[in-house]
């Protein structure tokens, strides 16, 4: 029973200490600004095409299964106030931070990986440069500053694709009252829910992307299972952190 709980434990003990030495070289030189931006660009831009593709389908479909079931109690001037409430509280963060965990965490993984077996971080580390603070650090920011980011967006393009719905194809609202009920149904409350998760899915979805990619082995064979154990774990921690995220919210 001891023998089958020490890896876990260990494993996740290597997790931790990789997290606090990434926190605290954000307050530490050289801080790799290049390195900073240039994973934005992966991450955030990289990431945009598929976040407005899936928003706008999510906020379509939304609308269309409320029509229907809000026409049943006449009540179908709702549906702008349950697409914005839906979206913004939990599918906009979840689904976008789904799309960036199987996009970048798999990515961050198999490129820290492949580092790892051609022995680069080993090298990195002979010449004097600490591979947490060139590797994972700047990986680390990148997605805390982004994924927030992509989140609003996804929100934003969601709510027009309630709105293609709504108003151009079931005629079922005007515009003013599709826009004006989904701008009153949102809260501070719902704002904060909705900015506070994505940024603590991009924690969790880049230091599991980092933490698996700098402990791969095995070579090539390694690569492929460190990048399949990052986007599986990433993915469980966001559904995990949304419903412990989304309780606190529920309490107050």
């Amino acid at each position: 029973m001891l023998d089958f709980l020490k890896s876990p434990i260990l494993a996740m003990q290597d997790f931790f200490a990789l997290a606090a030495r990434a926190f605290l070289n954000i307050l530490r030189r050289p801080h790799y600004a290049d390195d900073v931006f240039i994973q934005m660009d992966i991450i955030g831009v990289g990431s945009l095409p598929i976040v407005v593709l899936i928003g706008f389908f999510s906020g379509a479909v939304m609308a269309l299964q409320m029509s229907r079931a809000l026409s049943t109690y006449g009540a179908t001037g709702q549906i702008g106030t349950i697409t914005a409430i839906t979206l913004v509280r939990e599918l906009g963060p979840v689904l976008t931070a789904l799309l960036v965990a199987g996009r970048n965490a798999s990515g961050i993984a198999s490129e820290l990986g492949s580092m790892k077996v051609t022995e680069q971080i080993d090298a990195m580390r002979a010449l004097g440069t600490d591979p947490v603070q060139k590797l994972v650090t700047p990986r680390l920011i990148a997605t805390a500053v982004m994924l927030p980011l992509l989140t609003v967006i996804a929100d934003f393009v969601g709510l027009f694709g309630g709105y293609c719905v709504a108003c151009l194809l079931l005629n079922l609202l005007t515009p003013t009252q599709y826009w004006t009920t989904s701008y009153r149904a949102i809260e501070y409350n719902d704002l904060s829910q909705g900015l506070l998760k994505p940024f603590c899915f991009a924690i969790i979805i880049a230091l599991v992307g980092c933490f698996y990619g700098m402990r791969t082995t095995g070579g090539t064979q390694g690569v492929g299972r460190a990048t399949t154990q990052a986007v599986v774990v990433a993915s469980i921690w966001v559904f995990v952190l949304n419903f412990v995220i989304t309780r606190v919210y529920v309490n107050l």
